[in-house]
Parts: structure tokens; C-alpha cells; sequence
């Protein structure tokens, strides 16, 4: 039921912040932006649960914790940055929303980098000489 919740609430940011935005256009953006940090916080429980789950399977496989910590961080800069993005569009600042997005893909790169030449060697590895 927490998805009624959440819902409501950005309904009711949502409201607040159409009615807002006509006096105080600068009001409308920080309650946007409070309801965005109130919705992730009521994630946060949940997104942890995920987390140690992963973890527990990731030693019952015996997989290397390195990859796991890997994936968990662009799986985070994913989902950071979109919502930096998100904010900085509802503020009508296209341009840097954009900025944001490349930076987090670019980030998500250098964070791949260790994975795909771990990939490839053992691919090479694999081909007979």
C-alpha cells in the first residue's frame, strides 16, 4: 500500500505546487524537490532489503564482492543522476538536465571499464590459441 502513499503525495505536491508556482514560482521548485527526497525516502527501507538480498546471494554464489559493489553503484549514479536531471527539467533547465545525464553515463563508463576488460580477457582466454 505504500504506492498509495507515495502516489498521493506527489498528488498533492503536485497541487500545492500548480497553485504555488503563480505567486512564488521559486516555492513550487523546493516543494517539487522536498516531495522528490520524501518519495526516496520511503524507498529507502525497500532499496536496502534489495541490496542485502543481492548480497547474500552474491556469497552463497561465491561471486567475487567487487562485481556486486560495481553494479550497485551505476545501479545508484543511474538512478541519482536521472533523478538530478528530473529536478533540474521541472526548474526549465533543459541544457543542464542534459549535462547531468552525460555526466552520469560517463560515470557509469568508468565504473564499467574494470567489468568489460575482465569480459573480454576471459573471452580471449577462452579461444584457442
Amino acid at each position: 500500500m505504500e504506492i498509495v502513499q507515495i502516489v498521493g503525495l506527489g498528488l498533492v505536491a503536485t497541487v500545492l505546487s500548480l497553485v504555488i508556482k503563480e505567486q512564488k514560482p521559486m516555492f513550487a521548485f523546493l516543494l517539487a524537490v522536498a516531495s522528490g527526497v520524501i518519495i526516496f525516502y520511503f524507498l529507502i527501507d525497500k532499496i536496502s532489503v534489495v541490496i542485502r538480498i543481492l548480497e547474500r546471494l552474491a556469497v552463497q554464489a561465491d561471486l567475487n564482492m567487487v562485481f556486486l559493489e560495481t553494479i550497485l553503484k551505476i545501479i545508484g549514479i543511474a538512478y541519482i543522476a536521472e533523478f538530478g536531471a528530473q529536478m533540474t527539467r521541472d526548474a526549465g533547465q533543459g541544457a543542464i538536465a542534459s549535462k547531468i545525464e552525460l555526466a552520469g553515463k560517463i560515470l557509469i563508463l568508468v565504473m564499467a571499464v574494470p567489468i568489460i576488460q575482465i569480459i573480454i580477457e576471459t573471452v580471449v582466454g577462452l579461444l584457442p590459441a
